[in-house]
């Protein structure tokens, strides 16, 4: 297998560039939760920078951070410069040219595989607009696919997921079978994780400081966002069944509404609202956190919960997702009640860390909650379970494959091969600037393109143009 070239020398640390389009501030997501961490575990023995094209606002003494607008390229062309690996995440390779023109080591991390998020997401959309977002995503994907040296996911089963798709796309070829026919060294399982230090408690965020709920209620939380790929409202409906002989049982989302202005607002939460409002439990059972809870914070309010859930319907996410938010329930000690069908039900059913009901089933549901939350033995042993899980997915074991690239970085033994593939898969500047998701970004994109090709002539005309066209539409 080839090494890095042109980089770092014997003797020196490996400089690595994560580029991502996540804010980093008190609030984070899971994309710049898992950024963060990898360039904690990185620094111990490579020089670690990260760059995003949207807000930064932590720092650290152990990395760089460096906030580079979405239409500055010279300046994420130095950070191109100065690295001998890059970790790209999303849409990082359309974003900054420089980065997609990159000939230095690239590895994508495909741990959230959100052409499947989309098909979801954009289900209430017109047809032509769900289509379109579909194929943007997987255009995003596919460029990454042929340029990556070396790939993350999430799970065996996003493994065989991505397997798939390199081999549609010839990346699985004489050139890398024969450097290693398990393919190991071309994409890893590297999970989501956990703190390694147990966490610890500051305040109570729930019993006896939200409104409606006493120190000494059961509380069921609903730990992340409320997406169109879940199923929130069979819980609800749970609820409803539980209210009258267990009103001390109350569940509580954690995040209704995401942080970031730019994530769109689902028809999920409309309905589960609905849904609360219809059967008269909001604010006597059911209750919504209404903002985004600080990442530091969000401690203090696993601990004040006695039972973790998520609920989804069987799709295509469902099989290859891997839900964080049962990470953090595995790390606050939280026995976990889900629907079955996505990886961590297997977790859940072979561990006994909590119980893994049918989709759909809101009876079936609501005696899975009832028991855990009113047999002390059950509720115990689940308990320990779920404690037990913790070190298996803590940060320094989860990212080991990852880690261990970084250490000994390669070139993928098809990079030659794949050139030319790759020019072929992406298509044009200008054709990629189109396949970007309608927005700021793309609109400043366009912006930049028409500027170089044909100066502020170019520019304005193209404005007068849309500018009819939106007079014309409306």
């Amino acid at each position: 297998m080839q090494t890095a070239t042109g980089g770092a020398g014997a003797g020196t640390r490996t400089r690595v560039l994560i580029v991502t389009g996540d804010p980093i501030r008190t609030k984070m997501a899971g994309p710049a939760i898992r950024v963060w961490n990898m360039a904690e575990l990185l620094a111990d023995f490579c020089d670690v920078r990260i760059v995003s094209w949207k807000r930064i606002e932590r720092m650290s003494d152990r990395f760089a951070l460096h906030y580079v607008h979405e239409a500055d390229d010279a300046a994420a062309a130095a950070h191109e410069r100065w690295a001998d690996v890059i970790v790209v995440q999303g849409m990082s390779l359309r974003i900054f040219p420089s980065i997609a023109r990159t000939t230095k080591i690239v590895v994508a991390d495909l741990y959230d595989p959100f052409q499947l998020e989309q098909l979801e997401q954009n289900k209430y959309e017109d047809a032509a607009t769900w289509a379109d977002e579909i194929r943007k995503a997987v255009s995003l994907l596919n460029e990454q696919l042929a340029r990556g040296d070396y790939f993350l996911c999430a799970s065996d089963r996003q493994r065989d997921l991505w397997l798939g798709n390199l081999s549609a796309l010839g990346r699985l070829n004489p050139a890398t079978y024969t450097a290693d026919p398990t393919f190991d060294s071309l994409i890893g399982v590297a999970p989501f994780g956990l703190p390694a230090d147990p966490p610890q408690q500051s305040r109570h965020a729930i019993k006896g400081t939200v409104p409606g709920f006493g120190p000494d209620d059961k509380v069921l939380i609903w730990g992340g966002g409320i997406y169109n790929w879940f199923d929130p409202v069979t819980l609800v409906e749970a609820m409803g069944l539980l209210a009258e002989e267990h009103p001390e049982i109350k569940l509580f989302f954690l995040s209704a509404r995401h942080f970031n202005p730019e994530v769109p607002e689902m028809q999920a939460i409309a309905d589960t609202v609905a849904t609360a409002d219809r059967l008269g439990l909001v604010g006597r059972t059911v209750f919504f956190n209404d903002s985004w809870v600080d990442y530091d914070d969000r401690v203090n309010y696993l601990l004040d919960a006695d039972l973790g859930v998520s609920t989804h319907p069987i799709h295509a996410e469902t099989r290859f997702s891997f839900r964080t938010r049962i990470l953090d329930y595995l790390w606050a000690g939280l026995p976990v009640v889900s629907s079955a069908g996505d990886a961590f039900a297997d977790v859940i059913a072979e561990t006994g860390c909590g119980r893994v009901v049918p989709v759909g089933d809101a009876a079936a549901l609501a005696t899975a909650i009832r028991e855990l939350l009113t047999e002390p033995d059950a509720y115990a042993h689940a308990r320990q379970a779920a404690i037990a899980q913790r070190e298996s997915f803590e940060w320094s074991r989860s990212l080991r494959p990852f880690l261990d690239f970084c250490a000994a970085p390669r070139e993928a033994a098809d990079r030659e091969l794949m050139a030319t593939s790759r020019t072929a898969l992406g298509g044009s500047r200008f054709e990629r600037i189109l396949m970007m998701p309608k927005g700021r970004r793309r609109d400043l994109a366009l912006l930049v393109y028409y500027f170089r090709r044909g100066g502020l002539s170019l520019v304005r005309e193209k404005l007068g143009e849309r500018t009819e066209r939106l007079t014309t539409d409306g």
